[in-house]
């Protein structure tokens, strides 16, 4: 997880909170976060490349639409990178609360 880009890390957020979701409903999510234009030369190579890496799978709807599916190395590293962050937050909480 440590050689994704933030933006990468979000497609892997969005794609394992949706249900085998297509391209666009991915990119209409990312739009959301980022109130702004996710251009497709920015979303398709990356989720290529999360496909390299074995984070996502690729599957085919129809001969024009693609779902994708997190796998299960994609789940293991979010839960890594959410015990990695927590051990931030929750000392930097502890520490407001004395």
């Amino acid at each position: 997880m440590y050689d994704l880009t933030g933006f990468q890390r979000d497609i892997l957020y969005v794609i394992s909170g949706q249900e085998e979701p297509h391209g666009l409903a991915i990119k209409e999510e990312l739009e959301q976060y980022y109130e702004s234009e996710v251009h497709h030369g920015r979303l398709y190579p990356n989720l290529d490349q999360l496909v390299d890496k074995g984070l996502v799978e690729k599957g085919e709807v129809d001969r024009r639409t693609n779902f994708y599916a997190i796998t299960s190395r994609g789940i293991r590293e979010l839960e890594a990178r959410r015990e990695w962050e927590n051990q931030y937050l929750d000392e930097r909480l502890s520490d407001r609360q004395q």
